[in-house]
């Protein structure tokens, strides 16, 4: 039984993770695969396994082989799972793999928002505590969040870990699910923080808007670890460079990686990180562990996680 992987990389970091798979059959692993070498790599694969690269149905139909697939990951939105439903091939997830590691970010986001100890760490290292004539000093406004309000929109696994820690900081948790779509401006009306945990659908996409960002409290700050393409980028740069609301903090972009001419890139009081959310050893781990089951379910007659 022939088993590609499209885009190993970003899992393994060039490292022999893969034995669990590897005894399943003749595994070949590539690092990365651009969409033009999709189907000669794939060819002969009973089974394709793929993280971000696409699989699309005029793909699928040059894959007459192919009998599963599994995505290295939640979400699946790389794959065409209608077209793949049409031609039998189910397509499996890993549902749960990452909800401590995105949790975490989220609250070292927040935490980095409110204390700034990036920057301050600078300060420091440029001379400015050693050169300065008082004990101590800060370079941002300091936010203390007990008391605070939390809106997480989008309360599955990950929102409702979020909220659980929220609690533990002392702030009382305002919550909606993406469904809920009444309840979603008056979450960023009330809320202090308001942290996004949605998978991007059509529903969903560029739902934060200008319009919503402007019911947020000026000193409010915005987080964003589930999908880039929830917000109107350009609408939120100015949102932010305008004092509309105090800061965000994103893991995740509309295009990843991230285009040069992104205007998040020039925000003021606009944090980034390269979509690592997810990438802790210990979920790494789990996200190859699952994976590895997905492919001996469907070995073995009865495939699991399955989304379409």
């Amino acid at each position: 039984m022939r088993i590609v992987i499209l885009d190993g990389y970003t899992l393994s970091q060039g490292r022999p993770v893969w034995g669990s798979l590897a005894d399943q059959g003749e595994l070949v692993v590539h690092d990365r695969t651009p969409a033009d070498q999709i189907v000669d790599r794939a060819q002969g694969a009973e089974i394709v396994l793929t993280n971000k690269a696409p699989l699309k149905e005029e793909t699928l139909e040059r894959l007459p082989a192919l009998r599963f697939i599994s995505v290295i990951a939640t979400g699946y939105n790389c794959v065409d799972v209608a077209a793949a439903r049409r031609r039998n091939i189910p397509v499996s997830n890993v549902p749960e793999y990452g909800t401590d590691s995105v949790a975490q970010l989220t609250i070292a986001l927040l935490l980095e928002l409110c204390h700034r100890a990036g920057d301050h760490d600078r300060a420091v290292k440029d001379g400015e505590w050693s050169g300065s004539p008082d004990w101590c000093f800060w370079k941002h406004p300091l936010t203390e969040l007990a008391g605070l309000k939390m809106g997480i929109v989008g309360y599955g696994r990950i929102g409702r870990k979020v909220g659980e820690i929220a609690r533990a900081f002392g702030m009382t948790v305002l919550s909606a699910s993406r469904s809920q779509k009444d309840g979603i401006p008056g979450i960023f009306e009330a809320a202090d923080v308001v942290s996004l945990h949605c998978p991007e659908t059509p529903e969903t996409r560029g739902f934060v808007t200008p319009a919503l960002l402007r019911r947020m409290k000026k000193s409010a700050f915005l987080l964003n670890t589930s999908r880039g393409s929830l917000i109107d980028e350009h609408g939120l740069a100015e949102a932010l460079n305008q004092g509309v609301i105090a800061g965000a903090a994103l893991d995740v972009v509309s295009q990843e990686p991230i285009r040069p001419d992104n205007p998040l890139l020039k925000a003021r009081n606009c944090i980034l990180t390269p979509h690592l959310a997810w990438a802790t050893e210990a979920a790494r781990k789990r996200l190859i562990a699952e994976t590895a089951g997905n492919v001996a379910a469907y070995r073995e007659g009865r495939p699991r996680n399955v989304v379409n």
